[in-house]
């Protein structure tokens, strides 16, 4: 029992969580800039998913790299911190669900994740792994984020000393 008090307190100490935050902030910048380079390839790679209706792949290709640009930004910069860690648990839920989809026909591709090379390299169960780890990052940010080290919360000391 009181190991797992130990862990508790470990893992819901402001530093780290900020470390959560910025860690995560940095793998959805680095995940959504190949994607934004290359929204051709990245609408190639969510049709073999074979799950969104045709007619949105194009939109969902082009917008939702942005989205997890912004929201790896504004976890970086403390902003909104609540609402872009939600965010991004929003959007690993549904990679979870795609990627489950597809392993549970028996089709392994390349997720599109980091890369939208055509040759990229198929993860299958270990990217859900990492997915799930990266949910639990999300999910100690939105709890636990208490606007340590945040731009918000610097320009809201800011504005209450004037």
């Amino acid at each position: 029992m009181r190991i797992l008090k130990a862990l508790a307190s470990i893992i819901t100490d402001k530093r780290v969580v900020l470390i959560f935050r910025v860690v995560l902030g940095v793998i959805f910048i680095y995940a959504s800039l190949d994607k934004i380079a290359h929204p051709e390839q990245f609408a190639r790679i969510i049709y073999n998913y074979k799950i969104l209706p045709p007619f949105f792949i194009n939109v969902f290709a082009v917008t939702l790299p942005w989205v997890e640009l912004i929201a790896g930004l504004f976890l970086i910069f403390g902003i909104f911190t609540e609402s872009a860690s939600l965010l991004i648990c929003l959007m690993l839920m549904i990679f979870v669900v795609a990627i489950s989809i597809n392993l549970y026909r028996g089709i392994d591709l390349n997720c599109g994740c980091f890369s939208t090379d055509p040759a990229g390299k198929k993860e299958g169960a270990n990217l859900l792994i990492k997915d799930f780890l990266f949910l639990f990052l999300g999910i100690m940010v939105f709890f636990f984020h208490r606007n340590f080290a945040s731009l918000s919360f610097l320009l809201k000391r800011k504005s209450n000393r004037k």
